[in-house]
């Protein structure tokens, strides 16, 4: 899929993501959702492997709780997705993104367009990556939902034994979720 991405879009990929090695008409809207991905990802993993699971599960000096203001604690993963994903949204990077579940602890981060509950039950099934568009209000935009997959047992203790979850049941490596990236296109 070839899309037309607005100049500061563009700028942003070609500049900071790819270091100028490409011209703004060689990349896809696709290869630029692969990319923010693959750096929201590596964070994630690497905030979810070498301080949570070590701090929380090796050396069990700090915890990593939903409530992290209140209990001095370290946030969770998915909030500190949340956080990233809403400092993106107040620099108006030109795209968004969000960590969605069909087993969702917290009901705000279901699934709700047609794309997404779609997506949610192709990465379930087969953990590849989900690539679609949509029109949400008067714009037109490509979604693009990733695998996101139990990485430690502080991901799955986390999950099953929250009073909240859905599901209980999650093993390493289970697809739990998906993360949308969203960008919109002309």
């Amino acid at each position: 899929m070839q899309f037309k991405l607005s100049k500061t879009i563009a700028s942003v990929v070609v500049g900071t993501c790819l270091m100028g090695t490409a011209s703004a008409k060689d990349i896809s809207v696709k290869k630029m959702a692969d990319a923010i991905f693959a750096v929201i990802e590596a964070d994630r993993a690497i905030y979810t492997q070498k301080v949570v699971h070590r701090l929380q599960n090796e050396d069990e000096v700090i915890a990593a709780e939903e409530r992290w203001k209140e209990e001095s604690a370290l946030p969770l993963p998915a909030q500190m997705l949340r956080m990233g994903a809403e400092r993106v949204n107040e620099k108006q990077a030109g795209f968004s993104y969000a960590l969605l579940s069909s087993w969702a602890i917290n009901k705000q981060n279901k699934p709700r367009t047609d794309l997404e509950k779609k997506a949610m039950d192709a990465i379930a099934k087969d953990k590849k990556n989900f690539y679609g568009e949509e029109k949400l209000g008067d714009k037109n935009y490509f979604t693009a939902v990733y695998p996101d997959l139990a990485v430690s047992k502080a991901c799955i203790d986390c999950h099953n034994d929250h009073a909240d979850s859905p599901k209980k049941d999650f093993k390493i490596g289970d697809t739990m979720g998906g993360l949308v990236i969203r960008i919109p296109v002309d």
